[in-house]
């Protein structure tokens, strides 16, 4: 994996999934990281594992994120990276979506990228950096069972891209991440299926990707988001980088 010595990293999402992967990832290439989220016992395990600095914030409250930011930008003397992992994908038909599940899945996932990029911005506007802001197959593709997560990931594309035209003047680049990637959620979700759903599940899987499931943490995924992170992508910046095997063929 590339090396990221001296780069000072934010991480939202950072106590679970692909978030803590890159929280517990980043220091052993150098990397000083400041980790944020909302369960403090996962927290305070990570902290003590990895070596990063946990902040205890709400993702969808905008003073929040501002204070965190703050907090964060001191203890790292700056900011260079920054990992805007957080979200959430709940699945539900779309004729039974609640408004209050629609407006969480928005405040969270739209509104919470909003929050950290413009919170961001003047610590980079100086220097430059690095925003990875989480997109999704879903927001490409059919997804049925996730209307409003794939509508909440067009929103954070289209932002994306913009912002990602409007501060390349300030050598600010951005990215849009849409992983496949196994995690503990995951693992969990198909624990609570059924057999008969697991093997319907599988059996998509088998024609999706390569190898028929979804990527590896160490194997697959955290070596993208070294890259990404690194002096290496500097000239790469509006894209969305697809890391699913293949199950949406960006272009």
């Amino acid at each position: 994996m590339e090396r990221l010595d001296g780069k000072r990293v934010i991480v939202t999402g950072g106590t679970s999934g692909m978030g803590e992967g890159v929280t517990r990832a980043f220091p052993k290439l150098g990397a000083k990281v400041v980790f944020w989220g909302r369960n403090e016992t996962a927290g305070a395990k990570i902290q003590a594992e990895s070596g990063a600095t946990f902040i205890k914030m709400d993702i969808s409250d905008e003073d929040s994120v501002k204070a965190a930011m703050a907090k964060s930008v001191e203890i790292l003397g700056g900011v260079d990276v920054l990992v805007n992992a957080a979200g959430i994908g709940p699945h539900c038909p779309a004729e039974d979506i609640t408004s209050e599940s629609f407006r969480q899945v928005f405040a969270i996932n739209v509104n919470g990228t909003f929050y950290c990029n413009e919170a961001v911005f003047p610590h980079m506007k100086e220097h430059g950096g690095t925003i990875l802001n989480f997109s999704s197959a879903s927001a490409f593709i059919n997804s049925p069972g996730q209307a409003h997560y794939g509508a909440s990931k067009g929103a954070v594309n289209v932002w994306s891209r913009t912002i990602a035209h409007e501060w390349k003047k300030y050598n600010i680049r951005v990215n849009m991440i849409a992983p496949c990637i196994k995690t503990p959620m995951y693992m969990q979700m198909r624990q609570m299926m059924t057999p008969e759903q697991l093997a319907a599940h599988d059996a998509d899987m088998a024609n999706l990707c390569i190898g028929g499931q979804m990527g590896d943490m160490e194997k697959d995924f955290l070596p993208l988001m070294a890259f990404m992170a690194s002096d290496g992508a500097h000239f790469i910046t509006g894209q969305t980088i697809s890391v699913d095997g293949g199950i949406m063929m960006v272009r």
